[in-house]
């Protein structure tokens, strides 16, 4: 870091907290003994997706989980199952360290995770990502999915087992129909 001052490279940290946006830290020149502040900021790297026509453009999240949840539109799938998706292969593809990667691979990455959580959300997706041409080309990647030896993802239990044990045995409950004393005293307006 230059001095701006003197211009000089050599300085030393005279103190560095954490800022809301990255780390403060406050500099010395060794050379003018002036004092600075500099600011650092994380920045993660930069996937460049390449389009099928070839055109490069940042990995884009927010893109990826908008069409994601346009095909699980109104399925009764688990809340964060789609920002899930979206997670793991932004996770997966910062991992991997490569500068770019196709539109294809991200497609195809959440088509396989989609095919497993939904079916329907799956064909919904599909049918905009293969771009099917006809029925028959829909028709056909429903058998796939019939004849697939992969079962769908089970859906979540909305109870726990020790909630649904106890709602259970509400129903095991005896039920006494002998009137409790008060129901059975006479009331007191009665006597009047």
């Amino acid at each position: 870091m230059k001095c701006p001052y003197c211009g000089q490279v050599s300085s030393r940290v005279v103190d560095s907290r954490t800022a809301e946006s990255g780390i403060r830290r406050r500099r010395e020149c060794q050379s003018c003994g002036e004092r600075y502040t500099t600011y650092e900021q994380y920045q993660a790297s930069v996937v460049m997706v390449v389009k099928k026509d070839g055109r490069r453009e940042e990995f884009q999240r927010e893109k990826l989980l908008h069409g994601l949840r346009m095909a699980a539109q109104k399925r009764p799938l688990p809340a964060n199952a789609v920002e899930a998706i979206v997670n793991d292969i932004e996770q997966r593809l910062m991992a991997a360290g490569r500068a770019e990667v196709s539109s294809r691979v991200v497609g195809e990455m959440a088509i396989t995770q989609l095919k497993l959580l939904d079916p329907i959300a799956y064909i919904r997706f599909a049918s905009v990502y293969r771009q099917f041409v006809s029925v028959e080309d829909m028709l056909h990647e429903l058998d796939q999915i019939t004849f697939s030896s992969v079962p769908p993802a089970e859906q979540p239990r909305l109870f726990d087992d020790e909630l649904a044990r106890l709602l259970n045995g509400i129903d095991d409950l005896p039920l006494d129909t002998t009137p409790t004393p008060i129901e059975s005293a006479p009331s007191a307006l009665a006597r009047r």
